[in-house]
């Protein structure tokens, strides 16, 4: 029943989840060809068959239509690790026959979605009419910047091209670019372009990693109606897809929340240029929310992860029927024994927990502020320290709390968990009438939020520090510690503006078969920043 649950979540927030992985953003770091362009459909592109004969691997595009306003090209994205700060290019073996228009290699260096740092087409030297195989090249400089290399082959318009033996290397920086958009000439990124950029490489890293397991979900679905699996391995992989998709969002947004943190230092310490604004007059950078009229300014709020150019623009964004929210929040973390907490195992101060995450609001009635549906993922980390020197040991089944031999300084059992959850949310926040306009801001009185959350434990670790002789020692044990996998739970908050009293009970026992069941609880503060 409790996979059952898990299972039916699962659908709900893929099925709830939107996809802005396009274009480039959805073949990311792929090792395959992907075949893409304005209009696509009028070409037909892929390997020649029988080349491979002749030990070669040979591409074409072809168009299909006698005419078309538009181009095709078969192309890859790739992270650009190896290539930062230095000068590269792009070679390839070409063909033509009646290229009406041009055709081309292309590369790009990009900043997110955000700014093309370098980017050649040869559309200056274009490859026309029906030629034989030629050797082509692109060469660019590759800004320390960059965050993707986009590179193909391109058609325009009618006709048809092969390519053959793409490559790209690492070559002296003296040789000369030629693209009419050189890296080297690239204008610095001001800290408003790149804290957006982050912040929404975060959203499409999330929407793109639900969007995926609904799909592996589907698939799965497909495979038990066909009677191929059998409902409790259907189950079973669900699970696994679940707990890779989970795996793959904290890797990626960790990844993302360093940048961002890096960002916000090299802010402080002077290293990253500003936004000239001819509009306002400046801009200011805000921890936490702002109540207070922003006017012309540009905003970067740092814990939200969002920049408003003026209050005109905050407002519309805060006003929309689906806004989102970056949640934060730490407090006190124990378990409940036969329904108590009292004369518990474990510290009461010395246990805590802390959780991040990313919500959706959205407003259930439209031109009424009270009800809301908030639901996005968090990943939470629930530590327990156990009191009078003991610590975990399992035991076939069983999880014990023992005492341990030699002198403990401390012991700490920590559990990660991605979970999702779902909370009807009661905001008092009054509508306000402008020009003719309603707006329904949020999140700017009292809120009260009542749900629950369903997930599965990512990872459970045991810290043992020993202070002995003078020698200061730490030992790490990584394992599953009978910790049940299936995570839910309710949670409930109270509060007013961002700021809110936070309660969480596991339904699921902490370690699944022992004797007695022990349920984690917490109790903190949770900001909700708009």
């Amino acid at each position: 029943m409790q996979k059952i649950i898990l299972i039916t979540v699962i659908v709900l927030f893929s099925l709830l989840s939107k996809v802005n992985a396009q274009g480039v953003d959805a073949i990311k770091n792929s090792s395959d060809w992907h075949y893409r362009g304005s209009k696509s459909e009028s070409y037909e592109m892929g390997p020649v068959s029988g080349a491979e004969k002749n030990n070669q691997t040979v591409y074409k595009i072809k168009s299909i239509q006698s005419k078309t306003n538009g181009f095709g090209t078969i192309m890859k994205t790739i992270k650009p690790d190896t290539f930062l700060g230095k000068t590269v290019k792009m070679t390839a073996y070409v063909k033509s026959e009646n290229v009406k228009s041009w055709a081309g290699l292309w590369m790009r260096v990009d900043y997110y979605t955000a700014a093309v740092l370098a980017f050649d087409n040869m559309q200056r030297r274009p490859i026309k009419g029906t030629k034989d195989w030629t050797k082509y090249e692109v060469v660019l400089y590759v800004p320390t910047e960059a965050t993707a290399i986009s590179y193909g082959v391109l058609l325009n318009e009618t006709g048809q091209i092969w390519f053959k033996d793409l490559a790209i290397e690492i070559v002296e920086d003296s040789l000369e670019e030629t693209g009419q958009n050189k890296g080297r000439d690239h204008k610095a990124i001001s800290f408003e372009t790149k804290a957006k950029a982050i912040s929404n490489e975060i959203k499409a890293i999330t929407d793109n990693e639900k969007n995926a397991l609904k799909v592996a979900v589907d698939l799965i679905d497909r495979d038990l109606e066909k009677g191929v699996i059998t409902k409790e391995q259907a189950s079973d992989l669900k699970m696994e897809k679940a707990k890779i998709h989970a795996a793959a969002i904290e890797a990626k947004v960790g990844d993302e929340q360093a940048k961002l943190n890096q960002l916000v230092q090299d802010k402080v310490d002077g290293k990253v240029v500003d936004e000239k604004d001819d509009r306002s007059g400046g801009r200011t950078i805000i921890l936490g929310n702002n109540p207070n009229s922003i006017g012309s300014q540009t905003e970067i709020n740092i814990t939200s992860m969002k920049v408003y150019n003026g209050q005109e623009d905050k407002e519309e964004r805060q006003s929309k029927r689906t806004t989102t929210q970056f949640v934060l929040a730490t407090g006190l973390n124990n378990v409940v024994t036969d329904g108590s907490v009292q004369k518990s195992d474990f510290r009461y101060l010395g246990s805590h927990f802390y959780e991040w995450g990313l919500t959706y609001n959205t407003r259930i009635l439209k031109n009424n502020n009270l009800l809301h549906a908030k639901y996005g993922f968090s990943v939470m980390y629930n530590n327990l320290r156990a009191s009078n020197n003991r610590y975990f040991v399992a035991d076939g089944n069983q999880t014990n709390l023992e005492a341990n031999p030699i002198r403990q300084d401390d012991s700490r059992f920590k559990n990660v968990n991605l979970v999702f959850p779902v909370h009807l949310e009661f905001d008092f926040t009054k509508s306000k009438e402008r020009d003719g306009k309603t707006y329904f801001k949020t999140h700017d009185s009292f809120r009260v939020g009542l749900g629950g959350y369903v997930g599965t434990n990512l990872k459970s670790k045991q810290y043992v520090k020993y202070d002995s002789d003078e020698y200061k020692s730490r030992e790490i044990t990584k394992g599953n510690f009978n910790v049940d996998s299936f995570v839910y739970g309710l949670s409930t908050y109270v509060g007013y503006k961002a700021t809110s009293l936070y309660l969480k009970y596991d339904l699921n026992p902490l370690f699944k078969d022992n004797a007695v069941k022990q349920n984690n609880v917490s109790l903190g503060l949770r900001f909700d920043f708009n």
